[in-house]
């Protein structure tokens, strides 16, 4: 499966849309957060996603956090189908195309208490205390490039 990886103004309608849907189904009826999702950070963003069978099945944003060309910091990461190592592709892929299209030098995120193997696995440390983000245990990690 190919990635695609698009600004803001590359996607097409039908790709931001199935994008929208595809984040308000995981974290609005999955996960139950109650939060404005489109935040005007999206207009600033790498959108990194696979694309299948005309749905976003994989996806995560990348955008320079506070305007610092030396961090890059993703979010909005989730998969439609699990266990067949789609997040861990999702992943791979993203970091080597964040690397190719930014000049950063770390990667941050937060991520939610469930997911820390998982990005432990892929190269990203813990740096902070539990927190609570929208009523869900979260931790920043970071991967230096």
């Amino acid at each position: 499966m190919n990635l695609n990886v698009k600004f803001f103004d590359e996607l097409t309608l039908a790709e931001l849309y199935e994008i929208l849907k595809s984040r308000a189904e995981v974290f609005m009826l999955e996960q139950n957060i109650k939060c404005q999702d489109m935040d005007d950070i999206d207009y600033k963003s790498i959108h990194c996603f696979f694309w299948e069978d005309n749905r976003v099945t994989a996806y995560l944003r990348a955008y320079y956090k506070d305007d610092n060309t030396d961090i890059v910091h993703i979010g909005r990461v989730f998969t439609l189908r699990h266990g067949i190592g789609l997040g861990r592709e999702l992943m791979i892929d993203s970091v080597k195309a964040i690397k190719e299209k930014t000049q950063c030098q770390k990667i941050c995120m937060d991520a939610q208490n469930h997911a820390v193997g998982f990005y432990e696995k892929l190269g990203f440390q813990v740096t902070s205390d539990e927190f609570l983000e929208e009523g869900i245990a979260h931790v920043a990690m970071e991967l230096e490039l």
